[in-house]
């Protein structure tokens, strides 16, 4: 859990690259922009950890020293509500991005819980609490404390990942902590964020459900998008003025409960739009 509110990227930043940074960088380079989180984007992960033990290592250890927290965010190739074949793989893919989060002393690997297909809702989310409880069982057999699995809620209706669905695996799997992406959960309810009072009912129900510890360290993803009727469609940038949500009226929430979070950037100016909430929350926390 973080120890005041944090602000960092998904991923490396464009400049960063520009600059021929190397992983081990990024955390310098990040707390020099003012920012101190970083979420490791293992996206494109197979079954095994596609990052050297040495280099995770590396990064977690240059992270502590410069104090930035990191985050992963696990394969998009998993789907806890596919067939045996589907959730096998699924399995050893988070697996695999839990061993290296352990690595890199990331605490938590966030990952899109799956898709419903054809059958009952009710039937994918028993499968998909099957297939995490397995994971958690693993985990705890190879001695992994310190990493929390995150599902995230996710921005279209056709996948498992409503507010409710998730803080419902949380309740049930001990090592589940919620990742909050609130432009998902706006998408996915068709523009849901349109008062302060519309972010405060979330953090209220998360805190009833989960606990105010919960809810006073939450791992959140944030950024403009837009939608259609089907759902999340692209990701927009904070002064997108004809997107939401707005981030100042979360950002009153945050001060009004006096909340700890981990806020990740997915703007497409990832560090740019990450700076920006920072100064939006230090404003209204100071006003």
């Amino acid at each position: 859990m973080a120890d005041r509110a944090r602000f960092g990227p998904a991923g490396v930043p464009p400049t960063f690259r520009l600059m021929a940074a190397t992983l081990a960088d990024v955390p310098k380079l990040l707390r020099e922009e003012g920012l101190d989180a970083f979420e490791y984007q293992a996206v494109r992960w197979g079954a095994k950890p596609q990052i050297k033990r040495v280099d995770a290592e590396k990064l977690g250890l240059i992270a502590r020293e410069k104090d930035v927290l990191i985050s992963l965010h696990g394969s998009y190739f998993m789907n806890f509500c596919g067939n045996e074949e589907i959730m096998k793989a699924s399995i050893q893919r988070l697996i695999a991005c839990v061993t290296a989060a352990e690595w890199m002393k990331a605490y938590i690997v966030v990952f899109h819980p799956g898709f419903y297909g054809e059958r009952p809702r009710i039937e994918m989310f028993s499968n998909c609490l099957e297939g995490l409880k397995e994971v958690a069982n693993t985990m705890e057999i190879f001695g992994i404390k310190n990493v929390k699995i995150g599902p995230e809620t996710m921005g279209k209706p056709s996948q498992l990942g409503s507010l409710d669905e998730i803080l419902s695996l949380c309740e049930e799997i001990e090592q589940a902590q919620p990742a909050i992406d609130w432009g998902h959960l706006h998408a996915r309810n068709m523009g849901r964020f349109k008062t302060v009072d519309d972010f405060r009912r979330v953090i209220q129900e998360i805190e009833r459900r989960l606990g105010s510890e919960a809810v006073k360290g939450l791992h959140c993803h944030f950024t403009k998008v837009e939608f259609t009727d089907k759902g999340e469609r692209r990701h927009r940038i904070l002064g997108d003025v004809k997107h939401g949500p707005e981030f100042e009226m979360l950002a009153k929430v945050i001060a009004e409960f006096k909340l700890r979070p981990t806020i990740i950037s997915e703007s497409p100016v990832l560090d740019l739009d990450a700076l920006k909430m920072r100064d939006i929350l230090q404003k209204e926390l100071s006003s």
